[in-house]
């Protein structure tokens, strides 16, 4: 525990995973003062990525459990939580966020509110057309995947690749549509953006890659997709999974640096007096690699959420934010998994790219930049363990060797 932070008042707004990670670490490093977490749902702090995992799953969980209750921030961690409270202004002179209509004044502020999805422009007159962000959503879809609709998912990533997992676990026809001329260019390049795609066409999802969408149509209810070369694709329902924009618009004019979320310097300091951001929303230098980065995983936003906090509190002893990124996704009964940052140059390690099971490794000169699995779980973690200690790729490249000849034996470890 830290001997002394900070007076006064801190105020996270975003009630999301790093919103609270951020309270949870204020009190246990030992901050005494007022606690004020804001939220524009009208939902607690609860976990995002089972939504489009297990949550649409035919067998799901009927409900989201938020990860503490109301009574707990406010018995256990002292929190005064304003839910359905959208934060609208920042004042930096008067040290006043504005949301819900009230003003909360701050002496110590994190910035948490996450990143919004993209939706499909003019279709907001229509039912049965959805993104996948936060609870109501996942119900939205949920119930819709429930009476068996035809699913058109638009965008071939994570979320969207979710999303036709779970029709097809029903048995529902689903069409995944991706602008590009392979999917996942931007994640982990095109060779193994098409190794994963294959994952599709093996589970019999029909996916058309190349092709933009022109217009969702329908009466009141959607009724089809149609493409770019004229072809259209009946639909009863339509999941946009076409990225995210960090949620900066109630900054604006606030006087903090904006470029593709709320720029941070290496400590997560925003550019002003007393102001922090965490999560998705924060595009922060990541000393790792020597990078500015925004990144929307789950174990980033906890461990920016507690260390932005720690730095906001206890500035004599903050500490830089150096990290290798990490997510996770579930398709068809399969578990990728990536680590670090793509290159160019990879090597397959284990396993083929046309198989259920590989490693990648992705080289960035000499070094070891990244690595991707697929259903291969019992190593991953060493490879992100190896980036973070600068290991050269002969040595990952050593690591998969022994681990390939001795499976059992490290196992056992």
């Amino acid at each position: 525990m830290i001997a002394s932070a900070k007076a006064g008042r801190l105020v996270v707004v975003g009630a999301s995973l790093a919103g609270l990670r951020a309270v949870e670490a204020a009190r246990k490093a030992g901050f005494h003062g007022r606690i004020t977490l804001i939220g524009a749902e009208p939902h607690l702090p609860y976990d995002r990525p089972p939504l489009s995992k297990e949550f649409l799953s035919p067998d799901g969980p009927a409900g989201c459990v938020p990860f503490r209750s109301g009574q707990e921030l406010a018995d256990d961690y002292g929190v005064e939580v304003l839910l359905d409270a959208p934060a609208t202004t920042l004042d930096l002179g008067t040290r006043v966020v504005r949301a819900g209509g009230a003003d909360v004044p701050y002496d110590a502020l994190v910035i948490a509110t996450g990143a919004a999805a993209r939706e499909l422009p003019r279709t907001g007159h229509l039912a049965g057309v959805h993104v996948l962000r936060g609870v109501d959503d996942a119900h939205a879809v949920r119930r819709s995947l429930d009476h068996g609709a035809r699913t058109v998912v638009i965008g071939a990533g994570f979320i969207g690749s979710e999303v036709a997992s779970a029709a097809r676990a029903r048995g529902l026809d689903v069409t995944v549509v991706e602008a590009l001329p392979t999917p996942l260019v931007r994640a982990i390049g095109p060779d193994l953006g098409s190794a994963l795609a294959a994952l599709h066409e093996r589970n019999g999802t029909t996916l058309i890659c190349g092709q933009g969408v022109t217009g969702v149509e329908g009466a009141g209810h959607v009724e089809r997709v149609r493409l770019a070369d004229g072809t259209t694709l009946d639909a009863d329902l339509v999941v946009a999974g076409i990225g995210a924009v960090p949620c900066t618009d109630w900054l604006s004019g606030s006087g903090l640096h904006l470029d593709n979320g709320v720029v941070c310097d290496e400590f997560l300091r925003a550019g002003a007096p007393d102001v922090y951001a965490a999560g998705d929303v924060a595009r922060w230098h990541n000393p790792q690699f020597d990078l500015s980065m925004r990144v929307e995983h789950w174990s980033n936003a906890a461990e920016q959420g507690a260390r932005a906090a720690h730095n906001a509190l206890f500035p004599a002893t903050a500490k830089p934010y150096s990290t290798v990124p990490y997510f996770w996704s579930d398709w068809y009964g399969s578990r990728i998994q990536f680590v670090g940052i793509a290159a160019s140059d990879y090597t397959v390690v284990s396993g083929d790219l046309a198989s259920e099971h590989f490693v990648a490794l992705y080289r960035e000169g000499d070094k070891l930049s990244g690595a991707l699995t697929l259903n291969g779980q019992r190593h991953i973690m060493k490879y992100r363990r190896l980036i973070t200690q600068g290991a050269t790729f002969d040595e990952a490249v050593e690591f998969a060797t022994t681990a390939a000849a001795h499976p059992r034996s490290r196992e056992r470890r």
